[in-house]
């Protein structure tokens, strides 16, 4: 086995056992460095009136449930978003609330559950990443042993490292996936941020 990727292999389960040290206690499967919020605050995202009428309204109405997914989606430039906004948050004062109101629920619902089914998506990565540490750290012990042996087996030697190798590939490419995937709760709680003040604009 080349010495770079046993090396690469015993980095890799030794940084696995530092992010499992460093994550927060009271959510263990957590390994981005952002703490784990597990839900969003309606007052953290809206300084509008308040939305409890609202709350299950929305999902009555066939233009918001229409209009929420295309505001929601990041790839819509908010400046779009704003134009929509504005052409659907229209009339009398109370009719610009209401709709603003149903609106604004519609986003914070539909966000908050996608920000939820990411964070859980992390978790089960993470835990998959840690049972693949624990998977490298066996076969690399395995890995000493033939190697250690006074008359190595040349074949089984050749299918050990071949593992190891294969399996921290595995685990770098998680590793990577892991830190970009880490952003996307935080992308959406600006998205709905961003979104909220662009409802209240309309509103008023």
């Amino acid at each position: 086995m080349r010495i770079s990727f046993l090396l690469a292999a015993m980095f890799a389960v030794t940084c696995a056992g530092h992010d499992a040290r460093a994550a927060d206690s009271r959510h263990p499967d957590w390994p981005c460095v952002q703490a784990k919020v597990p839900e969003l605050s309606v007052v953290a995202m809206w300084a509008g009136p308040p939305l409890d009428d609202a709350a299950k309204a929305w999902e009555n109405d066939p233009k918001i449930k229409d209009l929420v997914p295309r505001l929601a989606a990041r790839r819509v430039p908010l400046a779009d978003a704003e134009k929509s906004v504005a052409e659907f948050v229209t009339g009398s004062a109370a009719e610009r609330e209401q709709k603003a109101k149903r609106l604004f629920a519609g986003l914070f619902d539909r966000l908050n559950r996608e920000r939820t089914e990411v964070m859980n998506g992390i978790e089960r990565l993470n835990r998959r990443q840690q049972e693949l540490a624990d998977k490298l750290r066996s076969d690399i012990a395995e890995l000493h042993k033939v190697q250690d042996a006074p008359t190595p087996d040349a074949a089984k030697l050749a299918q050990m490292s071949h593992q190891v190798e294969w399996s921290t590939r595995i685990f770098e490419d998680r590793r990577k996936s892991i830190r970009f995937v880490c952003e996307v709760p935080v992308l959406i709680e600006q998205r709905l941020f961003a979104l909220g003040r662009v409802v209240q604009q309309a509103m008023e």
